[in-house]
């Protein structure tokens, strides 16, 4: 006798005739003789007496085929067969939809989910294919039922759901260090140990590349200044050897001598060793620039991912302050205002420009005038962001200028946001770590839910309390996914897992990582507290002070409830201010489906990011950076403070300085500027005129804007989904 049936999804439920009963009339209501009750009930009795106790749907089915046909009525069966296959293409159609829109390279929220991703080629379109495919997959299978519903109804999105089956971690600083000394294996090839600057350069590369396809989220280089310093001392040895067998004069006295700065001067005047110093120091420069440039350069176009996508790459430095660290981020940022190929701007690495007083942002300061060069530089290249070092929250105790390993006690950050420091497992460093997984928080269906209580008070007390149900779910739902990869063996992650995590070099390949992995983060994201605001108190942070201490309020909370969650689970929990992209318009368009569109909430087809100020919002600098900075300190897995500035800032470098000093005066932790940059994507020409529409170097009207996304750069807004653009459309000048 059937007892339990298993569902095409693999649920199991418990055996219902009526379901079956159900189908056979509706088979024999489309022939001329009708239904037959009592034959459904004989046909019905006795499939369900004969047969086993466990059957699948399928089988079920067969066997009710099988019984019409025996039966005087088989023209039902024929009836039958031919609604259980249109049953079975109409299963099928959602999924041939979308395979047709992505092999017809529609533009399309399904195929522009991410911008830096090329969903027209190939390799871009087999893994959407599979993305798509495998998102259901999570669902049934690895999703808890309450976890399923909340994100089903609107209230949870699992980023890089996809990525879920995998076990892969989010991202990861690399220890560039540990690559360039002992070298590694990933892969039928090794990688020796590097001995010169091109060489550390190159081998940071593929450090980058071979992580990217072990991880679903991004890849950064904490320490970029310290880690390829002695690599420059080497090419300076390097050079003085050559000149060694050129003059057959021993230099080996110079070979650890004081270098002042390597910086390239003209030899005329100069005799004996300071010739040959300079000589050296000369060609040293010269390397460093090529190795930068080919760093660069190796970053836009080295795919990964299957060949679909360039690395997401972000980088950290201008805290070294040896004369080698120093060539180091002078010919990076050289190399930077440069360009790329025909001059365009590089899109990766994220550059991101360690300020520190003291060491790099105050007049006097050893690294002042670098700090200079890389203002001039992001006034024209976009980068590099700027990660404030002396934020409260950003410093470590065991900092001290004099310690030449200090980078290991500074904070560094992913480019799009994401920050990893406080480590309640291990040591409290961003080097060797990363986030686990994230979730976001839809904040904006709760309020909806919620605007219909007339009394304030009540309004909000029954907001927290259903925000509080949803954490609780999130917390959960991360703690479940932790769980699954935490058995993943260290061998099906051999870069990360051999050289990178912290740990890792302690663990065999067939030990589980479960180990090491709990020095990660588990990020509880947040999207849309302005329009949360208005639809709770009628207005959004930046136009009401009411409105930003309820902000500030409900920010806490989660970040209070996140320490409670690391405490009862044991994990590192933390908050973190969504960077989002795919999901800006997700949440909205199933809002607006049910709930209409209520002004200043669904009134547009994206919410605004985390706790950013709407885009729309005219204010100053300083009041954007007044509202938003207290949310830094309250979001330690990650958040942006940007700005957007007007007209041609190439030439304006102290624009860019002015809004550093907004970040150091308001305890601001990170933060990017935004300005106009048009480029032919013809022939790569750039500049800044407003309205450009006809390239003045080939004629093309083929412009497009160069923009920032989420933290990173995007080539084309070609790629950029609809909300993304919308919300592009809408961004207004700070001044």
């Amino acid at each position: 006798m059937i007892q339990i049936v298993v569902k095409r999804d693999g649920r199991v439920v418990g055996y219902n005739e009526e379901k079956i009963m159900a189908a056979i009339r509706k088979a024999m209501l489309q022939t001329e003789m009708g239904e037959d009750e009592a034959l459904i009930h004989k046909i019905v009795d006795r499939i369900g007496v004969t047969g086993k106790e466990r059957m699948t749907v399928e089988e079920i089915q067969d066997r009710v085929e099988i019984e019409l046909m025996k039966s005087p009525r088989k023209e039902v069966a024929k009836r039958y067969i031919a609604y259980r296959d249109q049953r079975s293409i109409a299963r099928r159609a959602k999924t041939r939809d979308m395979f047709l829109e992505i092999i017809e390279a529609k533009n399309n929220d399904i195929t522009r989910e991410n911008a830096n991703m090329n969903t027209d080629s190939p390799a871009g379109m087999m893994m959407k294919f599979a993305s798509e495919t495998t998102k259901p997959f999570v669902d049934d299978y690895l999703l808890s039922q309450e976890a399923r519903e909340a994100v089903k109804n609107g209230y949870l999105h699992i980023h890089d759901k996809d990525y879920y089956p995998t076990k892969s971690l989010t991202c990861v600083q690399h220890p560039l260090d540990r690559i360039l000394k002992y070298g590694f294996c990933a892969g039928h090839g090794e990688s020796r140990p590097a001995k010169r600057i091109e060489t550390a350069s190159i081998i940071a590369c593929i450090s980058l590349e071979t992580a990217q396809n072990e991880m679903h989220g991004g890849q950064a280089i904490p320490a970029f200044d310290f880690y390829l310093a002695p690599y420059v001392r080497n090419s300076f040895i390097e050079e003085l050897k050559t000149l060694e067998n050129l003059t057959g004069t021993d230099l080996s006295h110079l070979y650890d001598s004081e270098v002042a700065d390597f910086i390239s001067q003209p030899l005329d005047g100069l005799e004996g060793d300071e010739r040959m110093k300079q000589h050296a120091v000369n060609r040293t420069v010269e390397r460093v620039h090529q190795a930068m440039e080919a760093f660069i350069h190796n970053m836009n176009t080295i795919h990964s991912r299957g060949g679909n996508q360039v690395v997401f790459s972000s980088i950290n430095y201008g805290t070294d302050t040896s004369a080698e660290g120093r060539c180091v981020i002078r010919e990076l940022l050289t190399s930077t205002y440069e360009g790329v190929g025909n001059g365009a701007t590089a899109i990766f690495p994220i550059q991101i420009w360690k300020k520190k007083r003291g060491v790099s942002y105050l007049p006097g300061d050893r690294n002042y005038d670098l700090y200079k060069l890389a203002c001039k530089v992001t006034a024209r290249r976009f980068f590099p962001n700027f990660v404030n070092l002396d934020a409260t929250y950003n410093q470590h105790e065991k900092w001290d200028a004099n310690d030449p390993e200090r980078y290991r006690y500074e904070v560094a950050t992913m480019g799009c946001r994401t920050r990893v420091f406080e480590n309640r497992y291990g040591e409290k460093t961003s080097i060797g770590r990363g986030n686990l997984s994230f979730s976001t928080i839809n904040i904006v269906r709760i309020a909806i839910e919620c605007m219909m209580i007339q009394d304030k008070e009540e309004r909000i007390r029954r907001f927290m309390e259903k925000l509080d149900d949803v954490l609780d779910i999130t917390a959960r739902q991360l703690c479940d996914r932790f769980d699954f990869q935490k058995t993943a063996l260290a061998k099906q992650f051999p870069l990360l897992m051999s050289r990178l995590w912290n740990g890792s070099d302690k663990m065999t390949p067939g030990q589980t990582i479960e180990s090491v992995i709990n020095q990660g983060t588990l990020g509880i994201g947040f999207i849309g507290l302005a329009e949360c605001l208005v639809a709770l108190v009628g207005a959004h942070h930046g136009e009401s002070e009411e409105a930003q201490a309820l902000g500030l309020r409900i920010v806490s909370h989660m970040r209070s409830r996140a320490n409670e969650f690391s405490e009862k689970y044991q994990h590192n929990f933390s908050v973190l201010a969504t960077p989002a992209e795919g999901l800006s318009g997700k949440f909205t368009s199933k809002d607006r489906k049910s709930f209409g569109v209520i002004p200043g909430v669904t009134d547009k087809i994206y919410y605004t990011n985390s706790n950013h100020v709407p885009v729309y919002y005219k204010c100053s600098p300083s009041h954007k950076a007044k509202i938003e900075a207290p949310y830094h300190e309250l979001t330690g897995g990650g958040h942006i403070f940007y700005v957007e500035i007007d007209g041609d800032a190439t030439h304006n470098p102290q624009a860019i300085a002015d809004i550093v000093d907004l970040m150091d005066r308001n305890n601001i932790g990170y933060c990017s500027v935004n300005h106009n940059r048009n480029r032919c994507m013809e022939c790569g020409y750039e500049d800044a005129h407003d309205g450009l529409e006809t390239c003045p170097k080939c004629g093309s009207k083929n412009i497009d804007k160069l923009q920032r996304i989420t933290g990173y750069l995007v080539g084309t807004t070609d790629r950029w989904n609809n909300a993304k653009l919308a919300e592009l459309n809408d961004r207004v000048v700070h001044k």
